[in-house]
């Protein structure tokens, strides 16, 4: 996943995006149920208070007081899911590529022969587009 802005991001999803990750870390601190909803009520009438904020110099500045703050409160040891990145269980599933299938035996093959024949007018149509766009390989090449 690329880290580099290619859009522009409207001032509400950055402020819905603080929220969240401001709800993250409140979740990180208190892991306790009660306290985490009383503390999550406090935070959400913090962003309500400035919800009618029309002057957007205004809502800039508090967006960037808010990023500060956030910054300065950040869990040493925030939650991660397990299959998002930085989770436990992150990219453990390995996915075999497509060519570990013409190693299947012919009997194996044989449970799921549409899925077979198409395959294989499939590779044949890859082929025939390559050698047009590439042209055929020598025997030089080699």
């Amino acid at each position: 996943m690329s880290f580099l802005q290619v859009e522009v991001i409207s001032h509400t999803r950055k402020v819905c995006s603080l929220y969240k990750r401001a709800l993250r870390n409140v979740e990180a601190w208190y892991d306790r149920r009660p306290m985490y909803r009383y503390r999550a009520v406090l935070l959400r009438a913090r962003f309500d208070e400035n919800r009618d904020v029309k002057d957007l110099r205004v809502a800039q500045q508090l967006l960037e007081e808010g990023e500060k703050e956030l910054f300065s409160l950040i869990h040493y040891q925030p939650k991660k899911f397990t299959l998002s990145p930085g989770g436990v269980a992150f990219d453990r599933e390995v996915l075999p590529p497509d060519w570990v299938l013409d190693y299947w035996h012919p009997m194996e093959k044989a449970a799921y022969p549409e899925y077979f024949a198409r395959r294989e007018q499939r590779k044949k149509e890859y082929v025939e587009w390559w050698e047009k766009t590439y042209g055929k390989p020598t025997e030089a090449a080699h």
